[in-house]
């Protein structure tokens, strides 16, 4: 007689696709050398620097966590240079190298490693250490104060800043053409709109990341920002500005995309997105913050779980 507590395990008939886990850490930073290379040609060998030692340090705190809790080395993976990389990205061309040091560490050891690694985190880890670096030191994310000071012409002034400190006749002399192009002062590879969106056009065809979140990230920012400009358009920005400078275009497709810190649901996706972008316009318009990108992404991150409990009604099931 067989025995009935026997438990018996088998094979699931499911069949692996052959993606890893550092194919898509190499994909996205493929998806983000234009817009960091652009970065590099605008505000030279300085955002150079600032790149290259975000993504060896981040590297080098991936590997130091991994020898002090005895873990096995992660680095092969390529996540650490993936978030070393977009850390770079978003930072000034004028970063002191202890603040892309510290920035890496809170990104790789806060954001990441002390969740228990990749897929663990709740948050995005590069978004984690933009607002540590932001609420302890933002005189050094200033990037009107820091690029001035490091010779720009008043003009060229960061767009959403511009709107923000010195009212809308400051950014008149912008065009969409002019901030798809890089015609604008910001990260190292935040400026160029048009080497963003193909990178994250990119990712979206390849399967990397999900259209859902960052369109609808992108349709929030739209919608919100031109309803605050047709209600008073001569205080508020035109959507243009708002969609195509600061860290809108990297955040929409680079850091809100994250897997373990975004829904996997497509409704929740769409949420998700819609209230980052939502948020993005109203810390920027009404907020303390002249770039609420940041600040939107970890609101949303924190409101994951709750999305996530949005889903269809199984088939057969009755209600």
């Amino acid at each position: 007689m067989p025995n009935q507590k026997k438990f018996i395990v088998s094979h699931a008939p499911f069949w692996h696709n052959g993606s890893n886990l550092s194919e898509r850490s190499y994909h996205i930073m493929l998806a983000a050398v234009p817009a960091a290379l652009f970065g590099v040609v605008q505000f030279g060998m300085p955002a150079l620097g600032v790149l290259s030692l975000a993504i060896s340090s981040a590297i080098l705190w991936e590997l130091a966590f991994n020898r002090v809790s005895r873990m096995p080395d992660s680095i092969g993976d390529g996540n650490a240079a993936l978030i070393g990389l977009l850390l770079g990205m978003t930072l000034p061309a004028t970063a002191p190298w202890w603040f892309v040091v510290v920035g890496t560490f809170v990104a790789i050891v806060v954001g990441k490693q002390i969740y228990g690694g990749i897929g663990g985190n709740p948050f995005n880890p590069v978004a984690v250490a933009l607002a540590v670096l932001m609420l302890s030191w933002y005189k050094y994310l200033d990037v009107d104060v820091a690029l001035i000071n490091y010779s720009f012409d008043f003009p060229a002034l960061y767009p959403m800043a511009a709107i923000k400190h010195f009212g809308p006749a400051s950014v008149d002399s912008f065009t969409a053409a002019d901030l798809l192009m890089g015609r604008q002062t910001g990260a190292i590879g935040a400026t160029f709109g048009l080497g963003l969106i193909l990178g994250g056009a990119y990712l979206m065809l390849r399967g990397f990341i999900r259209w859902e979140i960052s369109l609808a990230f992108l349709a929030g920012v739209l919608i919100t920002s031109g309803a605050f400009a047709a209600n008073d358009p001569a205080r508020f920005a035109n959507p243009a500005i708002h969609l195509f400078s600061g860290y809108t275009l990297i955040g929409a497709f680079f850091l809100a995309t994250d897997d373990s810190s975004s829904p996997t649901n497509f409704v929740p996706m769409l949420l998700y997105g819609l209230l980052g972008g939502v948020m993005t316009v109203l810390i920027r318009n009404i907020g303390a913050y002249v770039d609420g990108v940041i600040l939107a992404i970890l609101i949303i991150n924190t409101i994951n779980p709750l999305l996530d409990k949005i889903r269809p009604k199984a088939l057969g099931k009755v209600a």
